[in-house]
């Protein structure tokens, strides 16, 4: 019989907490493979001892069937699982070309709302699906995710399409406890999300602030209502259908986390790195402004500030990388003196 073979491409918060569930349950399974697509000191760890997966004082140990960083050794597989960041998307489906063939479906679970139609741009003959996930975990260090909140949901799919092997994966993630839903309205659902994430990972990295920072300051949360209303706009000139109570109901969401609980984009902001989330989450809803004639003043203001902190990033490390080779130069000097 013909296993059905699951790639997890990223395995950091999103793709560690519900790549490891599903090793988890298929562990060992005559049925379904599981493999992690994963690189460096992360990778070895994985390697060597399986997949630390955490959430408040429960945790297990992760053994995919498979993990590497060689494309190579994983063959043709029927999912791919993308959770890596919106700025690899590209260069991920491209390493991964050889682990594809016109049947294989790709799931991507990024923040953002334009993965689908890249990854299409890229492969306009596979089935590329819609998808969104409501978690907040961590990759703390090699080997170990943390998953820090309550919630944590998968939602995928394609408007008003239906496939048995859609409702496959469905069963494949609920068989390894994932909350999971096959939605036939999925536009609407990453949209809501959209709504939620977008303006939370661009008022965290403007602010510097954890959310609840941001909501207890009246000021910070007047901007976080601006930016959600801009969104909505966008959605609407799209023909997006929204609940009429979004604002509210995002809010609710972002209450109903820790109070400490920061954005991704956030943290790459805070890490120095040299690649961030914001052409994805903030700079695509300028983008989409001007092409629907929609102000987005809160937008525009706020990414013009990033970019300046984003530059600012890489202006100063590229000074220290050179000060670390011209210090570097002079001790070999001295050695070789």
């Amino acid at each position: 019989m013909k296993k059905t073979r699951i790639l997890i491409a990223g395995i950091g918060g999103v793709g560690g907490y519900f790549g490891g569930l599903l090793a988890k349950h298929f562990y060992q399974s005559k049925e379904v493979e599981i493999i992690f697509y994963a690189r460096g000191k992360h990778l070895q760890e994985i390697q060597k001892n399986g997949l630390m997966v955490t959430k408040g004082d429960n945790g297990f140990i992760a053994i995919p069937t498979l993990a590497t960083d060689n494309p190579n050794e994983i063959r043709i597989v029927d999912f791919i699982i993308l959770c890596t960041k919106s700025y690899d998307i590209e260069t991920v489906i491209e390493q991964l070309a050889v682990c594809q063939n016109k049947d294989t479906i790709i799931l991507p679970l990024l923040n953002g709302v334009d993965s689908k139609d890249r990854i299409k741009s890229i492969l306009p003959n596979n089935l590329i699906l819609d998808g969104c996930a409501y978690i907040v975990s961590r990759l703390t260090q090699a080997g170990k995710i943390e998953n820090l909140a309550n919630i944590e949901t998968v939602y995928f799919g394609l408007d008003h399409f239906e496939s048995e092997k859609l409702n496959l994966l469905e069963t494949l993630f609920k068989q390894a406890n994932i909350n999971a839903t096959l939605s036939k309205n999925i536009s609407s659902i990453i949209w809501e999300k959209f709504i939620y994430i977008s303006p939370t990972a661009t008022a965290t990295s403007y602010f510097d602030s954890s959310i609840g920072e941001i909501l207890a300051d009246p000021k910070k949360l007047e901007i976080i209502l601006q930016l959600i209303e801009e969104v909505k706009q966008i959605a609407t000139a799209k023909n997006i259908s929204i609940s009429d109570d979004i604002t509210n109901l995002t809010l609710k969401k972002l209450k109903n986390l820790p109070f400490e609980t920061t954005s991704s984009m956030h943290s790459d902001f805070k890490s120095k790195k040299s690649n961030t989330e914001l052409k994805s989450l903030t700079e695509y809803i300028v983008t989409e402004g001007k092409k629907h004639q929609i102000l987005t003043l809160t937008f525009e203001r706020l990414l013009t500030e990033l970019k300046k902190k984003a530059a600012n990033m890489h202006l100063k490390s590229g000074a220290e990388f050179k000060t670390f080779l011209f210090l570097r130069s002079r001790l070999t000097h001295q050695i070789e003196g």
